[in-house]
């Protein structure tokens, strides 16, 4: 894909409403791909306090999915019910999308091609967190396992972002 920062995209969240990721521009982005029903859906707690301890540096982006398992059924409604009354969920959550497949969502097809210092390629399971700068680049990529409030996920916060030629 030809677009070089993830500000060059649009989504829907899941009220409804069309955000574009340019709003984000000079923050920290933690974009994760999540479901109701699955064994990680506790760390939309952890995701939680992330939002709440770093939301003036880092805007934490859920996207509900339902590739994996068929552990995210729900529809946008009762998916931000769930979150709310489970999690207390206040962060952004984008309207449920499909992120691997034909079907992919443009968003994380962006993502999944990007260069980092961790891996590529497509998301093996719920709730992969993606990590971007300031500029919209991503930075890193953790696996579903990886806990949000790790030292290798709150160290990334603080730091200085490249320069964007």
């Amino acid at each position: 894909m030809s677009q070089k920062s993830i500000h060059n995209f649009v989504f829907k969240t899941i009220d409804g409403e069309q955000k574009s990721f340019k709003d984000f521009k000079g923050k920290k982005l933690l974009i994760f791909n999540g479901a109701s029903k699955c064994g990680f859906t506790p760390q939309y707690e952890e995701l939680q306090k992330l939002h709440s301890q770093y939301g003036a540096k880092l805007e934490v982006i859920g996207f509900p999915a339902n590739n994996f398992g068929s552990q995210e059924p729900g529809t946008d409604d009762e998916i931000a019910a769930f979150c709310k009354k489970n999690y207390g969920v206040t962060f952004t959550m984008a309207s449920k999308v499909s992120v691997k497949g034909d079907d992919i969502d443009p968003i994380f097809e962006w993502l999944c091609s990007q260069e980092n210092k961790s891996f590529t390629g497509p998301i093996k399971w719920n709730f992969e967190k993606f990590f971007l700068d300031e500029n919209g680049l991503l930075v890193e990529r953790f696996r579903s396992d990886i806990s949000p409030l790790s030292k290798s996920i709150t160290k990334l916060i603080y730091k200085k972002a490249k320069k964007s030629y």
